[in-house]
């Protein structure tokens, strides 16, 4: 691959299931060495996108190229250069951690001392040394997604694909799984990382490419992207909601900013350019007012108000048409 050529790219790529289009146009570039975080609800394509790049699917038209090499018509040259793991830990549970990753080896070509020290390497590259020789079903999700990870990267790929792996993971381990991904990055690897969240997508990425409907339909910096979407927010919660519009008032004369009302959770948000002062002038504003105030916070924007503002409705769950790919896998791999 040339030293300047993209390290994933894909133009107008479509997909069916059929009725269904699960991909719908896509087109999207990964600059070698950078983590490119594709950000969606169920159903978005994410899934559907990353299996026609890891050579799963056949795309119905388009053209895809994983590290210079095309993804249907050099799938062999494409499939060495890649790493996948995808939603659902992939590892043999009654293995131990060890053996999993001596036997994955093996099934890459290496030969057993190679193999053995490879997954000894791995084992500590993943903080899993010291669990190496336990059975991986009695691993934690945390650790089954390391573990996930180690096994994606015995052949040491230029590219990885992450296909939400920290979905269902608790706190402290998705940061663990998050610490991973950004020692990949460092050591120069291309990562294409799907996420529901953008808490992660602005932890990890470089660059994030929003999809809805099966095309992209923003790409940018995390920061660029908020901004897009009105920046920060501060959020004031009431405890009566009569109170709410008194409220609205109130934060939107005391920070010079529209207020919006959102009566279910008896809240009330107003833009926050520059988050000290708009909480300074909140507070002071509330303070004396008579105002049953439950909670007083500056956060980033919520993965459905990226949406709405990008698409003028909330990210609701369309999860069909990433669920009908996993049927779809086998009886199109290309051969």
């Amino acid at each position: 691959m040339p030293h300047t050529a993209p390290a994933i790219s894909a133009e107008g790529l479509r997909k069916s299931y059929g009725t269904t289009r699960a991909l719908d146009g896509l087109d999207l570039t990964v600059r070698a060495g950078t983590v490119l975080g594709l950000l969606g609800p169920n159903g978005a394509g994410k899934t559907t996108a990353v299996r026609v790049l890891a050579t799963l699917l056949r795309p119905d038209s388009g053209r895809a190229s994983v590290a210079g090499y095309d993804v249907v018509d050099q799938a062999d040259r494409v499939r060495p250069e890649i790493g996948l793991t995808g939603q659902y830990a992939s590892v043999d549970e009654l293995l131990t951690g060890r053996e999993n990753l001596v036997m994955f080896g093996r099934l890459y070509g290496l030969g057993a001392r190679g193999a053995d020290e490879r997954a000894e390497a791995l084992l500590g590259r993943f903080d899993l040394a010291e669990a190496a020789d336990r059975r991986a079903d009695g691993y934690s999700g945390g650790m089954r997604r390391r573990l996930d990870l180690a096994v994606s990267l015995i052949q040491e790929p230029s590219v990885l694909f992450l296909d939400e792996p920290t979905t269902g993971l608790d706190p402290r381990s998705r940061l663990r799984v998050w610490e991973s991904v950004r020692s990949l990055a460092s050591s120069g690897t291309t990562v294409l990382l799907t996420t529901q969240y953008m808490e992660e997508a602005d932890q990890l990425a470089d660059t994030v490419a929003v999809m809805d409907r099966g095309r992209v339909i923003a790409e940018g910096t995390p920061g660029s992207l908020k901004t897009q979407v009105g920046g920060d927010r501060l959020d004031v919660v009431v405890r009566d909601p009569a109170d709410l519009a008194a409220a609205a008032e109130l934060l939107g004369t005391a920070v010079a900013a529209r207020a919006t009302v959102h009566r279910e959770e008896q809240r009330v948000s107003v833009p926050a350019e520059d988050r000290m002062e708009a909480l300074t002038r909140a507070v002071r504003a509330l303070d004396g007012s008579g105002l049953q105030v439950e909670d007083v916070g500056v956060r980033r924007p919520s993965l459905d108000e990226v949406f709405l503002g990008l698409t003028g409705a909330p990210a609701t769950d369309r999860g069909a048409t990433d669920h009908q790919s996993d049927h779809a896998v086998r009886s199109e791999v290309p051969r």
